[in-house]
């Protein structure tokens, strides 16, 4: 069955779409992210769950995702190529590429990641796996692909603030999504989010995108901040996860009860 990615088509639109993460990497946890009407759930793997080279350890979360009709937004830990595919071979469509600091790692990452690139070959090979319903699904599958696969790149790094505006012209690059609490470490202001320098830098982040019309993303946690961002041209917008929430929710009820 063709897989139409959501996310995809909805940034396309000029549409938001709002996710949440699942630190515990539940695949019950994603159908009730799904349930609740969620647009994707954030996976982070550059800094948890089991190594994404072992392509097995996505499979029950794919499936779940498929239930509730959700997308997987998967945070890989480099662009390596190899890893690109093994993951997006799985049946997931959204990767999230870490650290980037330039326009040739960023194009390394969308490039893996496409059979066709800016009107020549992409840097994709056909495995015939789940993605392909194991080789069933041939007739247009390259295409399908193409047309189905999103990839975003974090800017959380001072080299990609200087090289953002090339960044940004890499073709088929789907988003962005700004990282603030690696870029004040990586601009020596470590966990200053609110610094100055670091509230400027993602100022030049949003003029750029705004300018280049790629979307852009960014955490935020409280409901109001949210919204605000909405207002301001935000189109990706990771907005808590279940540690977060019952460290919230249920610390305040049992504080109350105690």
């Amino acid at each position: 069955m063709m897989h139409v990615n959501k996310v995809r088509r909805r940034l396309e639109a000029d549409e938001a779409v709002i996710g949440a993460r699942s630190k515990t990497m539940s695949p019950m946890l994603v159908e009730i992210y799904g349930q609740l009407g969620f647009d994707f759930v954030w996976l982070d793997f550059e800094h948890a769950g089991k190594s994404p080279y072992d392509s097995t350890g996505f499979d029950s979360l794919v499936r779940a995702a498929e239930s509730v009709d959700i997308e997987l937004l998967v945070r890989v830990p480099n662009s390596d190529p190899s890893l690109i595919h093994k993951v997006l071979d799985t049946g997931i469509s959204t990767l999230l590429v870490p650290r980037i600091k330039n326009a040739e790692e960023a194009q390394r990452a969308v490039k893996a990641a496409r059979f066709s690139f800016d009107g020549g070959p992409g840097n994709r090979g056909f495995g015939g796996g789940r993605n392909a319903e194991w080789g069933a699904a041939m007739e247009g599958f390259t295409e399908r692909e193409d047309e189905s696969v999103l990839v975003g790149v974090m800017i959380e790094m001072v080299e990609a603030i200087e090289n953002i505006e090339e960044i940004l012209g890499i073709p088929h690059l789907g988003f962005v999504f700004v990282g603030p609490m690696d870029l004040s470490i990586s601009m020596g202001y470590p966990q200053q989010t609110d610094h100055p320098e670091v509230n400027d830098a993602i100022k030049t982040i949003e003029d750029a995108c705004a300018d280049a019309h790629v979307p852009i993303g960014i955490p935020e946690h409280s409901t109001e901040g949210a919204a605000d961002l909405l207002s301001q041209g935000y189109r990706v917008l990771r907005v808590g996860d279940e540690v977060d929430s019952v460290q919230e929710i249920l610390g305040k009820r049992l504080d109350a009860l105690r």
